[in-house]
């Protein structure tokens, strides 16, 4: 089987809501959305995550086109909880996504949101990124503060922020995440390279990839290289350890102490489809 997955809760207390699976061709890789109080729906993310990984990793893995495969997936999810809970508010469930598979001799995939595909190739790395939400959170960014740093007055203006970047979930002109919509998978970024300029690839949800855009211990390059040479499981021991040294978050400040990880990667090595 040529594919590789390790996945970690941010917290032993709690479920982790990431998703990673695979057939002998087709990958797929979530990060569930953490939730709000309010979200309308009675299962958890948790929940979701897994019943849109699993519909999805079907629907992709049969040959369908890859947003065809999304869409159809979210609305079978929806489906299986619109009796029970409200699917219309903006916090219901939903999660990022990475899709991969090898169709003859080309990786095709789909990424939407901030999960992020690592592509290794003769000339260095590929990044794909789906960069909706990081344009939003720079457009939020350029407004300056009113308060002074670490203030009551500068935590109430983050706070706002962060409602601000969640009113701009899965509505026009924002970013798209796969919720109860299935217009999401029209929002995802798709295509396709020559497995001939594929070294390997590596698949990460934001937990592990903040080893490169938080903490900076990595660039993208030899992060993927971590994670094909040594296993996905050690690049997200050595974001473990990042973590345990900055638990408070003072030295590189980020929403989340610890957050959920998964990695997912291919090689050749181990054979193709």
């Amino acid at each position: 089987m040529p594919f590789r997955i390790a996945t970690r809760p941010g917290r032993a207390d709690r479920a982790n809501e990431d998703f990673a699976a695979a057939t002998d061709r087709t990958a797929v890789v979530l990060d569930g959305v953490s939730a709000q109080p309010g979200n309308g729906c009675v299962h958890g993310v948790a929940w979701y995550t897994r019943r849109l990984g699993g519909l999805l990793l079907a629907g992709a893995d049969s040959g369908a086109p890859l947003r065809t495969a999304l869409a159809e997936a979210i609305g079978a999810a929806s489906s299986l909880h619109a009796d029970d809970c409200d699917l219309t508010l903006q916090e219901t469930p939903s999660a990022t996504v990475v899709v991969a598979r090898t169709v003859g001799a080309h990786l095709e995939y789909l990424v939407l949101s901030d999960s992020v595909l690592v592509v290794s190739d003769p000339s260095g790395v590929r990044l794909l990124a789906e960069t909706r939400l990081e344009q939003v959170r720079d457009q939020l960014a350029r407004v300056p503060y009113g308060s002074a740093a670490d203030t009551p007055e500068r935590d109430e203006e983050e706070r706002r922020r962060r409602d601000a970047v969640r009113a701009r979930r899965n509505v026009a002109g924002g970013f798209w995440t796969a919720g109860a919509d299935p217009r999401a998978a029209d929002a995802a970024l798709v295509g396709s390279i020559p497995l001939e300029h594929v070294r390997g690839w590596a698949a990460m949800t934001d937990g592990a990839s903040r080893a490169v855009d938080v903490f900076g211990a990595h660039d993208w390059s030899s992060a993927v290289d971590l994670a094909l040479n040594h296993g996905p499981l050690a690049l997200i021991e050595q974001v473990r350890a990042l973590e345990t040294a900055d638990p408070d978050g003072d030295g590189f400040p980020r929403g989340k102490s610890s957050d959920d990880a998964t990695v997912l990667t291919w090689t050749p090595d181990f054979g193709r489809s």
